[in-house]
């Protein structure tokens, strides 16, 4: 009886039965065709030793491989099989790991090595984004495929942004950047820790639009950020005066408390941020006063800069005081709370801080600074170049 399985003709001539056929491809390494019936596709399989106890005890469906012709079945079964062979060699496990279980897997890494910021963020962008599609989530790795993910990239692009002031709106693409981000960074750890032989269904899928995060180029100065501050409501001033004497994001300055600020050594330590390290800010006697101001006579666990009723800010809160205050100030349209921030590190870098010490007390990195700041940095240049002639 033929038991060959590398050609049409030979696995045409196969007995149908329940056992697969094997052809060996290294020692104790096989790929294997199981014919149930006469009719329809057989489907393949590899099997491995199980390197604990030596035997053939671990064993991988590679599928009918029906989207590809007859001749072309068994060398596709041979190279996915061999591929699994060398993710088992390089230590990697047996087990099937599915999209959702390498998403939770990803949370669970962030909670352990980042912040719960950060895990927290990551969660909620993998439910509303990659959970919601059933079929994909309940994908196993090793089934993934490029076509998977281009489909589910489509579908982002054309679903609106949920909050901000581009709500309703198709996604921009750095949002769509920052959500694939976050799901090739869990596949990345699910290949990494030896869940999956290779990274090819999303190496080219999920690699991050060109250009997206362009230059911020509203930029208010100095006298447009004082009427800004004079046309707002008094608790609101307190709140953007505090964004236009700091580099700080609106969401990290309105989670500061009463506790966070030293009255005696005028330091000023930054909790909740985007980057989720804490970091501490040496303010000068002129910024320090509104601090000063605002810790008076609190609790520790008070709002620093709080609304007229004591609760804290938040982006739901100041969304339309703010804009009621640059309509009133008569700023360029598209003004809000986070200009501020930009407008303030652009004078940063423009006077001549060194990059590194603005991003470190603007929670963010060098490269970033670099990227949508760099080209203050000119006239910086110029001016030191001048300052060279004799």
């Amino acid at each position: 009886m033929a038991t060959r399985i590398d050609s049409v003709s030979s696995r045409e001539r196969l007995k149908p039965r329940r056992g697969p056929y094997w052809h060996r491809v290294s020692k104790g390494c096989y790929v294997g065709y199981r014919k149930m019936s006469s009719a329809g596709h057989g489907t393949w399989l590899a099997r491995a030793p199980d390197e604990n106890t030596g035997k053939q005890q671990l064993y991988k469906p590679l599928g009918e491989l029906s989207e590809l012709p007859d001749h072309l079945r068994f060398d596709a079964a041979q190279k996915a099989a061999q591929a699994w062979f060398e993710h088992l060699g390089r230590g990697g496990t047996a087990s099937v790991t599915t999209v959702a279980d390498a998403c939770a897997r990803y949370v669970e890494h962030l909670r352990a090595t980042k912040s719960g910021r950060a895990a927290d963020d990551a969660e909620a962008r993998f439910k509303n984004y990659v959970l919601n599609h059933t079929k994909l989530a309940g994908t196993e790795l090793p089934k993934l495929t490029p076509p998977h993910l281009e489909t589910w990239r489509r579908a982002l692009r054309e679903l609106p942004t949920r909050s901000g002031a581009r709500r309703g709106e198709r996604r921009s693409d750095s949002t769509l950047n920052r959500d694939m981000t976050c799901f090739r960074a869990a596949l990345n750890l699910a290949y990494s820790d030896g869940l999956i032989a290779s990274d090819f269904a999303w190496r080219s899928k999920l690699l991050p639009l060109k250009n997206a995060d362009q230059r911020r180029e509203l930029y208010l100065d100095r006298a447009q950020r004082r009427k800004f501050i004079k046309e707002a409501s008094a608790d609101l001033a307190d709140f953007l005066r505090g964004l236009a004497l700091l580099p700080l994001r609106p969401g990290a300055l309105a989670a500061l408390k009463a506790g966070d600020y030293d009255r005696r050594l005028k330091v000023l330590k930054i909790g909740k941020d985007k980057n989720g390290k804490d970091r501490k800010i040496k303010l000068p006697e002129v910024t320090a006063e509104l601090f000063d101001e605002a810790s008076k006579d609190k609790l520790p666990s008070a709002a620093l800069l709080s609304r007229a009723d004591g609760k804290s800010w938040n982006k739901d809160a100041w969304k339309w005081p703010v804009k009621e205050a640059a309509e009133a100030a008569r700023l360029p349209p598209g003004a809000t709370a986070y200009t501020m921030r930009h407008s303030v590190i652009s004078d940063l870098v423009h006077d001549g801080l060194d990059l590194l010490t603005v991003a470190q007390i603007s929670g963010t990195s060098v490269a970033m600074i670099e990227r949508h700041y760099g080209h203050l940095r000119s006239d910086v240049a110029a001016g030191a170049l001048a300052r060279l002639a004799l």
